[in-house]
């Protein structure tokens, strides 16, 4: 059985539980272990209002090795005060007593309910039981990502295997997320390892990169969470020449690990809240990278531009009427719209296309919207999905 999950990678071991913070009985407390030590980095939302364990884990990440990572649904331990911070650094000092390492070298995560305090003591109980089935298995990194789920309803890894120093590398990534997802770290939980051996400031840059044209390109509903979290945690066991200068080999490393948050990125939209499809803006001819970016987003996030997509409409006039509202630079008589290769919109003016065609096209799982601004030559892209009568249903029934 090939193992696509984070134990994938040489170092690695997993485990998820049932602690009994789910009320419905489901696993909700991971692990993930390597016992050699790990260089490791990570980004954190940027919401100003952010969880105890994000406040924990931006200071542990400053260790030089990391030796595990603890992480909980159910509770998002945010906006839980000093008894919050607390909680996350017991999390952090159970884990480290399971192996004998410093607190300070185990990173923690948590993601559901904002406002009520963790069940601390099912918590404790919950490591130890998990510190006991930690496998390097393909079951035990399943278990890991079914472990970290909240409204998902579907597991997101993906693994990427590449050759550095003539030796196998091996990079692995679980994600969580469906809701609260918006640019500036819209990751929500993103877990990765690799065996590749790699220096921690080179790692935070490969990492940032990936984000940033990956995870950071996602918006669901256009808002951000207290509790996001991406981490990437490299055991250097696959023997390669250390990747200690931006040379090809940090370069092809940085490709593979893009292009697997690009995986995960796409897999997450599309089991966004609700979502039935998912679609891509590009905006070409912008002035600045700013406004390339601006003017994706407005589109991916306006909310007649998604039920227009839910109901494979293709009313070309709420793109660019999103377009023309965020404040970007363009010119009327070069602005033109795509839905796939079909052009909708050219020069300012209406142009003639198949609306029956063009709405098989948005009907698909997934499409791409081409914006041209004729403003200069920058471009950006963002991923989207539908606004369904699902995500209203969800959200509204969800418990706060």
């Amino acid at each position: 059985m090939a193992n696509n999950t984070i134990t994938a990678p040489a170092g690695f071991l997993a485990a998820g539980v049932k602690c009994g913070i789910k009320k419905s009985g489901n696993l909700d407390l991971g692990l993930i272990m390597c016992p050699n030590g790990a260089t490791a980095t990570a980004v954190f939302t940027t919401n100003k209002i952010f969880a105890a364990p994000v406040a924990v884990s931006r200071k542990h990440i400053k260790s030089q090795i990391i030796y595990g990572v603890v992480v909980n649904s159910g509770n998002a331990n945010a906006c839980t005060g000093d008894k919050g911070i607390k909680n996350a650094v017991a999390m952090c000092q159970q884990t480290a007593r399971q192996i004998n390492v410093d607190p300070h070298q185990i990173l923690v995560a948590s993601t559901g309910i904002i406002g009520e305090p963790l069940p601390i003591g099912k918590i404790e109980a919950g490591i130890k039981k998990a510190s006991g089935q930690l496998s390097s298995s393909p079951k035990a990194g399943l278990d890991f990502v079914k472990a970290i789920m909240t409204t998902d309803t579907k597991v997101k890894q993906a693994v990427k295997k590449i050759k550095i120093s003539g030796k196998n590398i091996i990079i692995a990534g679980a994600v969580k997320g469906a809701g609260m997802i918006a640019p500036n770290m819209a990751t929500t939980l993103c877990f990765i390892t690799t065996d590749a051996a790699i220096t921690k400031p080179l790692l935070q840059k490969a990492l940032q990169e990936a984000i940033d044209n990956s995870l950071n390109k996602l918006t669901v509903d256009g808002h951000q969470s207290t509790n996001d979290t991406a981490v990437i945690l490299a055991s250097g066991l696959a023997g390669n020449r250390i990747i200690d200068k931006q040379c090809p080999r940090y370069k092809k490393f940085t490709k593979a690990l893009c292009d697997l948050c690009d995986d995960l990125a796409k897999q997450m939209a599309a089991d966004a809240e609700g979502a039935t499809r998912i679609f891509k803006v590009i905006v070409n001819g912008a002035a600045s990278k700013t406004d390339a970016a601006e003017a994706a987003r407005a589109v991916v996030d306006y909310d007649l531009v998604k039920c227009a997509v839910h109901g494979a409409d293709p009313n070309w006039g709420r793109i660019i009427c999103a377009v023309g509202s965020c404040g970007v630079k363009l010119n009327i008589e070069k602005l033109s719209c795509k839905i796939g290769n079909t052009t909708v919109f050219k020069n300012g003016k209406p142009a003639k296309f198949n609306a029956k065609a063009v709405s098989k096209i948005i009907s698909r799982k997934e499409h791409t919207i081409t914006i041209e601004l004729g403003a200069g030559k920058v471009s950006d892209f963002c991923y989207g999905c539908d606004l369904s009568r699902d995500y209203i249903k969800i959200n509204a029934d969800y418990h706060t």
